[in-house]
């Protein structure tokens, strides 16, 4: 196997959760391979390297094989490798989103029907 569609690999590499996801995420400009924007159908070998945006964050990888066969997360982590600076960013964002929850605690308990008309005033609703 020589190559493989773009949007097969990043679900057999468990990035999206089924293939029509990783279609979209490609549609919609959150995959580039080798710097240009990929499209589903769009074949990548041994050695392409992938921006990859999702909800999980933003990662830069080097593919290592190739695969169409979703399986086990510890055989799909094999597929790729990740660069440092893409795990630096992410380990660093996520201390981030660590360090906002602190100023803003969830509340206590969920709003009454009164709290609820408040916010929905507040919001321009109604």
């Amino acid at each position: 196997m020589n190559s493989v569609r773009i949007d097969k690999w990043l679900w057999a590499a468990r990035f999206f959760k089924t293939r029509a996801l990783a279609s979209k995420a490609c549609d919609l400009g959150r995959i580039h391979s080798n710097g240009i924007q990929a499209k589903p159908a769009r074949e990548v070998h041994a050695g392409d390297m992938l921006l990859i945006k999702n909800e999980g964050g933003e990662f830069q990888v080097e593919i290592l094989l190739l695969s169409e066969m979703r399986g086990p997360a510890a055989v799909a982590q094999t597929l790729y490798r990740e660069t440092e600076e893409s795990k630096a960013v992410r380990i660093k964002a996520e201390a981030e989103r660590k360090a906002m929850q602190q100023f803003a605690p969830l509340p206590e308990h969920r709003p009454s029907k009164r709290d609820r008309r408040k916010i929905i005033q507040f919001r321009g609703g109604r």
